[in-house]
């Protein structure tokens, strides 16, 4: 239920805020717009959410990692809609395990103007420990899953001059150097759980689980900022820093309930070359989740999504702007919410 209950919520605020951060311009003298070009990209990208425990009395860090791959993708822009779609192609990805139970990570990051949009829906199954115990093998735990579903949102004050959008998406063009402060809000529900127990009997840890939830929620604050040099070289990165609120739950035991506030933090950074007829750009978001402790146990789930990109703007004709812009999604559900 509680699953449900944050995809619902994520995924409604996040296309409610861009639908209504359409109707906001841009600061021409810092921003160029290019939404009437449709832009093709070829990619490279990988996504991970990975689950990291650490004993504070042995300071020994374990983190499972996803049977997640390289994946190669193909995708499009235009009216400031994007669509994309990737597979992980066999040749590219050797170490993965071939027999795990295949994965869902939904990630989907929007920046309208005056905003930063996360959304997460991620159902990972399969985990490995590389070179576990310092040895040269992988601990295989293929009934281990991962879920995470929440959002971050937060507004930038200078965002009509400030287009993240540009570094991401490609569809506008920065112009002139910018940064702002934001500060916004967040929210994540976590389960892991495992056929048998998480952690290695191996490491004869005294505490362990099968089942756990977790529970985050808190303000955010934090810095964006762009810079531009040459003719269409950007860097553009943005740090967030939250401090939230949450508890963390053990095989659904109402007596390992455990309440803390804890800090977390969200980074991205864009770097290439972009202008009016292509771009070559690579990126990398990351969030940082700190899990409410149990046992002294330190707990985080990190997730990741780096990508590069290789984009081609083409011109379209009258005819297909007026048809898109008849069924553009963004443009139903606007008319929908007025």
């Amino acid at each position: 239920m509680i699953f449900r209950f944050f995809l619902l919520i994520s995924l409604s605020y996040g296309c409610i805020v861009q639908v209504f951060a359409q109707k906001e311009k841009m600061d021409t003298s810092y921003v160029f717009s290019q939404t009437d070009k449709l832009l093709t990209r070829f990619y490279f990208s990988k996504k991970y959410t990975d689950f990291v425990i650490n004993n504070p009395s042995t300071d020994r860090k374990i983190r499972y990692m996803p049977n997640s791959g390289l994946n190669v993708g193909l995708g499009a822009t235009y009216q400031k809609f994007t669509l994309n779609m990737a597979v992980p192609l066999g040749f590219l990805n050797p170490d993965r395990q071939k027999d795990f139970p295949s994965s869902l990570d939904f990630q989907a990051h929007f920046y309208p103007t005056h905003w930063i949009i996360d959304l997460f829906g991620q159902f990972y199954n399969g985990y490995t420990i590389s070179d576990f115990s310092g040895k040269d093998v992988s601990y295989l735990r293929e009934d281990m899953k991962v879920r995470k579903l929440g959002f971050l949102a937060s507004y930038v004050f200078n965002g009509q001059r400030i287009s993240i959008d540009a570094a991401m998406h490609n569809s506008s063009i920065q112009k002139r150097s910018a940064f702002s402060p934001l500060i916004g809000f967040e929210a994540y529900n976590v389960r892991a759980e495992g056929d048998s127990v998480i952690f290695p009997v191996e490491e004869n840890y005294p505490n362990n689980f099968k089942k756990a939830d977790y529970l985050h929620f808190g303000p955010n604050a934090g810095l964006v900022g762009t810079l531009v040099f040459g003719k269409g070289f950007f860097l553009t990165g943005a740090l967030i820093g939250n401090l939230g609120a949450g508890y963390s739950r053990w095989d659904e035991d109402k007596g390992t309930i455990t309440w803390q506030v804890i800090p977390g933090y969200s980074a991205r950074g864009y770097a290439g070359f972009n202008n009016r007829k292509f771009s070559v750009n690579v990126n990398y978001v990351y969030k940082h989740l700190n899990l409410v402790n149990q046992f002294d146990w330190d707990q985080s789930v990190n997730t990741g999504n780096y990508r590069l990109n290789f984009v081609y703007k083409f011109e379209v004709s009258d005819r297909f702007k007026k048809t898109f812009s008849k069924y553009n999604p963004l443009n139903l559900l606007g008319s929908v919410l007025k």
